[in-house]
Parts: C-alpha cells; structure tokens; sequence
C-alpha cells in the first residue's frame, strides 16, 4: 500500500515539473462552517489541475524501453492535460481517448500539449476500453488516471505541502472520482498527521464510493449525471479503494444545486476560477456537513471549465441561490398586456433580462399568452417578493 516514503519520492520527482500551489483564506466559507477555511488552489496547477503530479511520476518511473513505446490515456479532459504535457516535458509520445462529448477547450488544450486525441464513447470509462484495447494492440504504456500506485503517490504530494502552509490543518476535504486524489492525500497524513481528519466529497448523481465502502469493495456508481465531469467515476479504482477503505475515509455527497452554488461562491468571493469537480469540496462545506474543525483545507482541484458550460453553471447557481427567477405569467392576449406586466416587475425591482412567448402551453384560453421571463432578482427574499407582487396584482402564474 502506498505510503509517506512512496509520496516524499514522488515530491523529489516533481521538483520543477509542478508548481507549489499557493493556499488562500476564505472568508465566506470560515463563515459559513463555523471554522476557518483555507483553499488549495491546484486550479492554479499547470495545466489546470492537480493531474499532471500522477501523471508525471507514473511517466518518470518507466524504463526506457516502455518511454520508447509511447503512453495512452483516457480522461474526460484534466488527466489527459497533465499526460500530454507530462509526455512533452519527457520527450515521449502520448495518445489520449477522449469521450465524444469532452469540452472543446479540453480538447484543443490536449492537442495543444502535443498529444493525438481520439474521441470514442460517451463516459471516461468508455474511453478507458479503448484505451486499453489500443495498449495491447501497439505496446503503448497505459497512464490510468487514478488506479495506479505511481499515480497516487504523485498526487499525495499535495498533502505534503498543505502540512507546510497551514501547519495546524485539523480537517481536508478533498473531491473524489476514482479516488487517486483522496487516496495520495490519506496516505501521506496516515503517517505524517494521523490526527487530521480527511472527508471525501463526490456528485450525488455520480457516487460510487458511498455503497462501495458501505460493501467492502468497489460497486459500479448507479448513474453518471452531473456536471462535474472530473469525477463522473463509475467505479472506483482497486488501488485507491483499497487505501481509502483501509483508512476508513469518510465520502459525503453533494448536489448540483451545491456545485453551482459553490462554483459561483468561489469565483465571486475567492475570485477563483474552478470547474464544477474542482468545487466539490467547497460544495460540501457549503452545504453543511457535520461540524468541522478547523483550520480546514479544501482542494480546488482543477480549473479547466468550458466557457459554454460556465454560463450554465452560473445560470444555475444564480437561480438555487435565489437571485435568478424564471416565471411564466399568463396574460391577456390584448395589446399592451405585456407592457403591463414588464411594468408591474420594474415596480418591484426585479430586473427583466429575457421576455418569450409561449402560445401552445395545454390549457390556454384562447384569448390568452403565457409569458416566460427571466428577472434578476437580490436574493431568495426578493424573489418572494417579486411573486407575491404579481399575484397581488392579479397576475396568473404558471408552472
């Protein structure tokens, strides 16, 4: 089993290839949990991620015949960041399947490093099929992403440097998809601070872990719907697995409501810019977990979101933190009914960002026009508000 030995080597490996990421205090999540709260921006990590530590001590530590052969990899995006640049810093050639559906700057960014990208099947397990298929069909070395005691020890070395910039840290929490992250970090504080306490964090809608430690051994997640598609996991890997359920690792899950809200928190407050896996610790500290002690380290673990998907997640998390409200008002179809409406909103100080029409909602009157309207509102309050002023006014509102 991987432990503090294997992860100082990795560190000595790693000595100019990573960065040292800084730590940051956050004040609205120290609010929010009752303790203080510092954030390990590996978002900040070349690359965007904390990827590339696993990737290059895996890379570093094959013979010269496997580096002459080339690597392969799979990864929704982060994981086949850090192996093409992990290749081009190593002078090796890298191959990277790719779901179909991958983010187009994730793509670009891998090509970008130097790898051949092929795009094959909807999940990151998928392309791992094809992955391997392709390691045994040309002698491509294969870089797992997580299930590999190489690639854990490079990303314990977070742990390593968490202990040197908050000396006190008392709990981390740390985002899990295959678990090499959660994994490196436990094994390096088994030995070198036992008493911190590590929790792990994945989607709700993608949480393999849970019922696998509930079991005893790695179950296959029951669906793979979230928008975090950095740990979008399906099931566990041996190496990792068998670490974390050693340790007696505690996984908590969060939803997407929690990721947006945390993504759109840690931009706004933190001024940080992280993908929806690289909130999910913040999303659990967020949302409430069981009370912390602190000082408390949360993994920002990547940083590498697509800009389409960003609006969404915002849009998103504007609307579960209460200051996005989307309405459907049925009004008379009679001229100026609309202008009405948009003046009743102004009057209560809701600002109108989208007006559409909808003429075949089901049960219509004929002589009637459902309205859908978005309104930028101030908070949960104010969107009662901006309701119980319609409704006041006798304005009829939908589903």
């Amino acid at each position: 089993m991987t432990g503090l030995a294997d992860v100082r080597e990795a560190a000595l490996l790693l000595e100019g290839v990573s960065d040292r990421t800084p730590v940051q205090l956050s004040r609205a999540l120290s609010q929010a949990c009752g303790a203080e709260v510092w954030l390990k921006c590996e978002n900040l990590q070349r690359a965007g991620s904390f990827k590339l530590r696993g990737a290059y001590v895996r890379m570093a530590r094959l013979s010269p015949q496997e580096q002459a052969r080339g690597v392969v990899a799979a990864s929704a995006g982060n994981h086949a960041q850090g192996v093409a640049l992990a290749a081009r810093i190593l002078g090796l050639t890298a191959v990277v399947f790719m779901p179909a559906d991958a983010a187009l700057p994730k793509i670009a960014a891998t090509r970008d490093y130097g790898a051949r990208v092929e795009l094959v099947g909807a999940s990151v397990d998928e392309a791992l099929v094809h992955a391997r298929e392709y390691s045994e069909r040309t002698g491509a070395v294969l870089i797992h992403p997580f299930d590999h005691e190489d690639v854990v020890a490079g990303q314990g070395t977070i742990a390593l440097e968490i202990v040197e910039q908050v000396p006190d840290v008392a709990t981390v929490v740390v985002p899990i998809g295959g678990g090499g992250l959660a994994a490196g970090v436990v094994a390096a504080l088994a030995e070198l601070r036992p008493d911190v306490r590590v929790i792990g964090v994945q989607a709700a809608r993608a949480a393999s872990y849970p019922a696998s430690l509930a079991a005893g051994h790695p179950i296959p997640a029951p669906e793979l719907r979230t928008m975090a598609d950095g740990i979008a996991v399906g099931l566990p890997g041996t190496v990792p697995f068998e670490i974390l359920a050693g340790h007696h690792i505690e996984v908590v899950t969060v939803s997407e409501e929690d990721l947006s809200r945390a993504l759109l928190l840690v931009a706004e407050r933190a001024k940080m810019l992280v993908e929806p896996s690289g909130a999910a610790a913040a999303a659990a500290v967020m949302a409430g977990i069981e009370a912390l002690e602190g000082p408390v380290v949360v993994i920002l673990s990547g940083g590498n979101i697509d800009p389409l998907v960003l609006m969404r997640v915002v849009r998103h998390g504007l609307a579960s933190a209460g200051r996005f409200l989307q309405l459907q008002v049925r009004i008379d179809d009679t001229p100026g009914a609309l202008a009405d409406l948009l003046r009743a909103l102004a009057d209560t100080g809701g600002n109108v960002m989208h007006v559409s029409h909808a003429r075949t909602v089901g049960d219509l009157q004929l002589d009637e026009v459902a309205i859908v309207v978005q309104v930028e509102t101030k908070g949960p309050d104010h969107c009662e508000h901006v309701v119980e002023r319609l409704r006041a006014a006798g304005y009829r509102l939908g589903a």
